[in-house]
C-alpha cells in the first residue's frame, strides 16, 4: 500500500517521529495509575476522576484534529518543539493544581499539546510508501511504552515522590520531545490538493471515520470496567489487575500481527470479523454466571488481541476510500474521540458498583461498528487517484 504523496523517510526519522507520538499519549496509559495516586492525596475527588480523564484524553483528540485542519506541515520540527514545551509546562503546572475543577482544565489543556504531538506523526505515518504497517508498529510501540512507564512509576517514582514525581516524570519525558524533534523530519510536503487527487467528502470518504469511532467506543467501555466485571465473574482484586497486565501483552502480540498481516488480510472482512468478535465476547462476559472466572479471562485475552490487532486496519481502511491520506490523518482522532465515548456513555448506566450494563453497551458500539463497516464495503474502494 502507497500513498498519493508517498515520501521517502530514513528509517532514523521515522522511528524518531513514532517515539515523539508515544510520547504524546504516554498519559493515556498511566492515567489510571497516576489519577488513583491523586485521588489518595485528595487532591482531587473519586467523582470527578473520570471528568479529568475524558477531558485529556477528548482533547488529545481534538488536538490531532486540530492540528491536522489549521497548523501547518512544513513547520513540522518548530510545532513540535513548541507542543513539547507547552506540554512540559502544563505537567509542570499540574503539580500545583487543587481540585476537580483546576486539574480537569490542566489537563484538558495538556491533551491538546499531546495531541499535536500525536498529529505531527500521524503526519509522517500517512506519508510513508506502507502507512499502514507502520502504524501497527506505533501501536504496538506506544503500548509498550505506556506499559514501561506504568511499572517504573508504580515500583520507582511514585513510591518515593507521590503523584508529584508522576507529574514531573511526564514533563522530562515531554521536553525528550524536543530532542527528538530535531531527528524527525524537518518539513513535510503538504499532501496534494483536493483538485489533483479528486477527493471530496462523501458518504464513501466518510464512512471509515465512525466505524473507527465505534469500535473504540465498544473497546473503551468494556476496558474501564474490566476490574468490576472481573470481580463479578469471580477474580478477586488482585487477580483483576494481573489480567489487565495479561490484556496489555495480547495487545502487544495482536498489534505485532497485525503489522505482518495488515497487507495480506483483506480489510473490511477483517474490521467486520473484529467487530463480531468484540460482540461476542462482550456479550458473553454479559451473559455469563459468576464464578466462571477462567472463561471470563480467555475472553479478555481475546479481547485484548483483537484491540490491537484492528487498529493498523484502521488506516487501511481509511486509505481505501482516500488514497490521498486525508481520511487517514482523522484516524487517531477518531480512536481517541471513541475510546473517551464509550467509558463517558457507560458510566451514565452503571449504579454504585454494578457494572453489568457496560458489556451490552460495548456490544451494542460493536453491532453498529458491523453496520457502518457493512455500507462501507457496499460503496466499495476509492478510485485510482489522478
Amino acid at each position: 500500500m502507497s500513498t498519493a504523496s508517498s515520501t521517502e523517510f530514513t528509517a532514523g526519522q521515522i522511528v524518531s517521529a513514532l517515539a515523539v507520538g508515544c510520547i504524546g499519549v504516554l498519559m493515556v496509559g498511566i492515567q489510571p495509575i497516576l489519577l488513583g495516586e491523586l485521588v489518595d492525596a485528595r487532591q482531587v475527588s473519586l467523582e470527578g476522576v473520570g471528568l479529568v480523564a475524558m477531558a485529556e484524553i477528548i482533547a488529545l483528540g481534538l488536538g490531532v484534529a486540530l492540528g491536522d485542519a489549521l497548523l501547518p506541515v512544513a513547520r513540522l520540527r518548530l510545532i513540535t518543539v513548541l507542543a513539547g514545551l507547552l506540554g512540559a509546562g502544563l505537567d509542570l503546572l499540574s503539580l500545583r493544581a487543587t481540585g476537580d475543577g483546576s486539574m480537569t482544565a490542566l489537563r484538558a489543556a495538556a491533551g491538546l499539546a499531546e495531541g499535536v504531538l500525536v498529529w505531527g506523526t500521524t503526519a509522517v505515518v500517512v506519508r510513508c510508501a506502507n502507512p499502514a504497517r507502520v502504524a501497527g508498529i506505533f501501536f504496538v510501540v506506544q503500548t509498550l511504552g505506556q506499559a514501561a512507564l506504568g511499572a517504573l512509576l508504580a515500583h520507582a517514582v511514585l513510591p518515593r515522590w507521590g503523584w508529584q514525581g508522576g507529574f514531573a516524570t511526564l514533563a522530562l519525558l515531554m521536553l525528550l520531545a524536543l530532542l527528538l524533534a530535531f531527528a524527525q523530519p524537518a518539513r513535510l510536503t503538504p499532501l496534494s490538493p483536493p483538485s489533483v487527487t479528486g477527493f471530496r467528502w462523501s458518504l464513501r470518504t466518510a464512512l471509515p471515520l465512525p466505524a473507527v469511532f465505534l469500535q473504540l467506543a465498544a473497546l473503551g467501555a468494556f476496558w474501564a470496567y474490566l476490574e468490576p466485571l472481573g470481580q463479578a465473574a469471580g477474580l478477586d482484586a488482585h487477580a483483576a489487575q494481573s489480567l489487565i497486565a495479561g490484556v496489555l501483552f495480547m495487545q502487544v502480540l495482536g498489534g505485532s500481527v497485525a503489522t505482518a498481516a495488515v497487507r495480506r488480510l483483506p480489510t473490511v472482512a477483517t474490521l467486520l470479523a473484529c467487530s463480531a468478535l468484540l460482540g461476542a465476547i462482550t456479550l458473553g462476559a454479559h451473559q455469563l454466571p459468576g464464578g466462571h472466572a477462567l472463561h471470563f479471562m480467555l475472553g479478555c485475552a481475546v479481547f485484548g488481541f483483537v484491540w490491537l490487532f484492528m487498529l493498523p486496519f484502521h488506516i487501511a481502511l481509511a486509505f481505501r476510500a482516500d488514497r490521498s491520506g486525508r481520511v487517514a490523518a482523522l484516524v487517531p482522532a477518531a480512536q481517541l474521540l471513541g475510546s473517551a465515548f464509550g467509558p463517558l456513555t457507560a458510566s451514565f448506566l452503571v449504579q454504585g458498583d454494578n457494572a453489568s450494563p457496560v458489556p451490552l453497551l460495548s456490544s451494542g458500539f460493536a453491532l453498529l461498528s458491523a453496520g457502518v463497516l457493512w455500507a462501507a464495503r457496499r460503496h466499495g474502494s476509492t478510485p485510482p487517484s489522478a
